[in-house]
This record gives C-alpha cells, structure tokens and sequence, in this order.
C-alpha cells in the first residue's frame, strides 16, 4: 500500500485547534513552543483561547495551520509512525510550507517565519475590498478557465484552485470576480458563491506578495526533502530544493492544482491520503479527485492514539 501525507490549506482553522495534541504528546507542544519563539509571540495562546477573526487574518492563519499539522505529525511519530512511510508529501497552498517542513527541507522556525511574511505580504498586495475569490461548483476546470477569461473583460480574474472535478475557484478583481459569479450560473453551476476570503489569492494581483516571498526565500535554506514534494504549480514530485524554491514563489501568483496533483499521486500507486492537521476537507476533495482511494485524518490526540504501538 503506498500512502501519501497530505496538509490542509486556509480555512481549515478553528480555535482550539490542535490542543489535545499538545497537551497528551509532549513532541506536539514542542512545535507549538518552537512556533511561539520563532514569531516572537504566543501564536498558540491565540490558537486555543482566541478570537477566531483574528486567528482567520491571513498573518495568523497560515503559520497557525503550520503549526498544527506539524504537532500532528511529530504526535504520530510518537506512536511509530515515520515521514518514511509516506511515498510523497503535499500540500493544499500554505499547506505546501507544512509538507516541506513534515519532510525536512524546511525547519518549522523558518516555515513559521515565512509563512508569516507571506500572510502579511498577501494581505498587503490588494487594498481590501477591491479584490475576491468565488468557488464555482459544478463546472469543471477548462469551463471555469473559459468563464473567467469571460468576465476579466480587462481586469484580472483567474481559476485560482482547481480542487477537485466539480469544484474549482476563481480570483481577482471584485467586479471581475462577480462577473464570473454570474457567467457560471448561465453556463450551469450547481453553485456560485463569493468567499469570504481577505485578499484574492493566486492570481496575478499576488505579484507584490510574490516578490516579497522570492526576497524571503532567498534568505532560506532549503535542503531536499526526505520524500518527494507533489508541488501545486506542477502537479507533479519535485526535490530539487532550488527547483522547489522558484515553485514556492509562482506559487503565489499561480493556480493550486490539488485536483491533478491527487491524481497523480493516484496513477503512481497511491491508495491512501492521510490528511494531518485541522479539519477534513483534503478528504473530501481527494475522494472526487481518485476513485478507491482510502482518506484518514489525523487532527486531533484521539485520531493519532487511533494509530497505537506497532508491534
């Protein structure tokens, strides 16, 4: 059986998300402490005790995902298991940043640190109000890719996330964006719906962001990962750690591919996706993405316990 770990993306944080990971595996609080030194301020205090407006701001949402996926993950090596078991590693936008810290390339410190950079360089890129994204169900990719060349008329609006075969995201200019909200309906979406997102992510209005990531990126090592990285822009395993480098920051401007991206994993014998850290919704997006494949999450003390003592 070969498995590939998986991690979440924006939208995935709640408050309380990863305390009885801390509190019943000493490895996990270590993350969130390492975290906390790393930011020079309580991210977990925020986590598990705050507002859950302020954890969504993108600056504390992205290092905050981080930072539960890899006490997730430093949990279950408490219970046998190794980033050895896992074919590939990837990881859904952020998430990308927690798969190259689960496999080495990347300490959780500098993921933390620049992933704080990029939540704020994110933020910074648009004025709010004047950018959006909008999930477009029903409609498949090269249909959404044709709606949002439709409603650009001049403005940017790009199929930002192609999640999985009927649910696919569209970004850019407000009026843009609202354009493709309309357009898709004609063309016979299930749903169209506006996100309530802070800024309008991979798109070509992320350039400045982009920019600010390659200047942060530089100042990083990065070694190769332990297991192959199956990179958003390329739907495909990468290693290199400079091929990887340059990919973070088109990353940031360039479309999520996690629908080609679980299947290829599928076509090279992948069965099983073990999603680690908040939430479930990688899950349900691989399972319309490859068919018979197998999904298990691991985000909470009672999934990992779940895992017990290999003999």
């Amino acid at each position: 059986m070969s498995r590939a770990f998986v991690f979440p993306g924006q939208g995935a944080q709640t408050i309380g998300m990863g305390q009885s990971l801390a509190v019943a595996y000493p490895a996990a609080m270590a993350v969130f402490q390492e975290v906390d030194e790393a930011l020079g301020e309580k991210l977990s205090s925020l986590i598990w005790d705050g507002d859950i407006a302020e954890l969504t701001l993108t600056a504390n949402a992205q290092p905050a995902l981080m930072a539960t996926s890899l006490a997730a993950l430093r949990a279950m090596e408490s219970e046998g298991v190794a980033i050895s078991d896992a074919a590939f590693v990837a990881g859904h936008s952020l998430g990308e940043y927690s798969a190259l810290a689960a496999s080495g390339a990347l300490t959780i410190a500098d993921a933390a640190r620049l992933l704080r950079i990029r939540g704020q360089a994110m933020q910074a890129a648009v004025p709010v109000g004047e950018g959006a994204m909008a999930a477009l169900l029903g409609l498949d990719f090269e249909t959404v890719a044709e709606v949002a060349a439709q409603a650009a008329q001049g403005q940017i609006c790009q199929a930002a996330n192609d999640n999985d075969p009927a649910q696919v995201v569209v970004s850019g200019h407000m009026a843009a964006v609202e354009r493709a909200v309309e357009i898709a309906k004609v063309r016979g979406a299930r749903r169209a719906m506006l996100l309530p997102v802070s800024a309008p992510f991979h798109c070509a209005l992320m350039q400045p962001a982009a920019e600010r990531m390659a200047q942060a990126l530089a100042d990083t090592t990065l070694k190769a990962p332990a297991v192959p990285l199956v990179a958003n822009i390329r739907a495909e395993a990468v290693s290199d750690p400079e091929v990887i480098r340059t990919l973070l920051i088109e990353q940031v401007t360039g479309s999520v591919r996690w629908r080609e991206s679980v299947a290829w994993m599928a076509a090279q014998g992948v069965t099983e996706f073990w999603e680690i850290g908040a939430g479930k919704a990688l899950s349900g997006m691989i399972k319309r993405s490859a068919k018979g494949v197998e999904t298990r999450n691991f985000g909470t003390a009672d999934d990992v316990r779940a895992l017990g003592h290999p003999a």
